[in-house]
Parts: C-alpha cells; sequence; structure tokens
C-alpha cells in the first residue's frame, strides 16, 4: 500500500471508529488528553539564585511559562485557562547555570555550558493516578569567547524546546 493510500485509510478508520460512539483523544502528536478539555499553566517561579552556581534571569520566567503554554496549545485540542483547569502544570525554575566545559592548552574554557533545569508539579484532575511531580533540565553549549547575551536567544529556544516536550511526554503522551 503507498503511502496516500496508508494516509486514507487510517483518516477512514479513525472517522469510522468515532462514528460509533468509540471516544478517541488522541492527536498527530501522540498526546492523550482523556476527558480533559482545558489547561492551566501556572506561571513558573524564578528561584534559581537559591542554588549555588546559579544566577537570576529577569523574564525567564515569564518566556518558561509562554513556552510551555504555547507547545500545549500546538500539540493538543486543549483550552487554555487562567483558573480551575483539568490539566494544571506548576513548578519553579530551580537552576540557570553557566559552567566551563572544555579547556584549551593555555588552560582557559574553550567552550561553555548553560544549564536550566525547572521542577514540575503536573495534576490532572480527570485522572489522578497520573500526577507527578519531577525535575527536567536541558543544556546549551556555546563557545567560551562568546558572551552569553549573544546566543541566549538561541540557547532559551534549544532549552525550552527540550524541556517542555518532555513535560508533554511525561503528562500525556503515556510513554
Amino acid at each position: 500500500m503507498n503511502t496516500i493510500k496508508k494516509i486514507c485509510y487510517i483518516i477512514i478508520t479513525v472517522f469510522a471508529v468515532q462514528g460509533c460512539g468509540v471516544k478517541v483523544n488522541y492527536n498527530l502528536t501522540g498526546g492523550s488528553t482523556g476527558d480533559a478539555k482545558t489547561f492551566q499553566v501556572i506561571r513558573f517561579q524564578n528561584y534559581a539564585s537559591q542554588s549555588a552556581g546559579s544566577t537570576f534571569e529577569p523574564g525567564l520566567d515569564q518566556e518558561f511559562t509562554q513556552a510551555l503554554q504555547e507547545l500545549l496549545t500546538n500539540q493538543t485540542s486543549l483550552g487554555i485557562t487562567n483558573a480551575n483547569g483539568d490539566l494544571v502544570y506548576e513548578g519553579e525554575i530551580i537552576e540557570y547555570k553557566i559552567s566551563p566545559m572544555t579547556a584549551t592548552a593555555n588552560q582557559t574554557a574553550a567552550q561553555n555550558r548553560l544549564t536550566m533545569a525547572v521542577k514540575v508539579r503536573f495534576y490532572n484532575k480527570t485522572k489522578e493516578d497520573v500526577d507527578f511531580e519531577q525535575r527536567f533540565s536541558h543544556f546549551y553549549d556555546y563557545p567560551a569567547n562568546s558572551l552569553l547575551q549573544s546566543v541566549k536567544s538561541a540557547a532559551h529556544e534549544e532549552i525550552f524546546e527540550r524541556i517542555t516536550q518532555e513535560i508533554f511526554n511525561k503528562s500525556l503522551a503515556d510513554w
């Protein structure tokens, strides 16, 4: 069967199953929302400066919260709400630090690593046995002769994409 025929077969099967009254709550990204209709992302507080070696990055809390909201909006059919969501995401940014990674022959850093970690609490009001609290982190490596300001946009984009996708997978992908 060629690819177009396979896709048509899958689409027809999904519509046929839904027409028989069987509830299908998977979307094309693989997320299962169950009986949930809405989600809420409570603004992630930035507590990174309380972790040894970490610094406070102004606006990071809002940027990360928006990145998680956007991912959930784009990868699910759930509506976003500011209160009483069926699915609730909350947490804190607990680490934001730069560390030297590799050295040159002159004993100076050749590469730096920006690491960010968040602690997430997830509550599913329609299926409470899947609630969790977990730490997620990712990093971005960049040349030591570059200032963080010059790579920050790309670094945040990559780190946010990875962390938010891991949160999505843990909370909705049933992996």
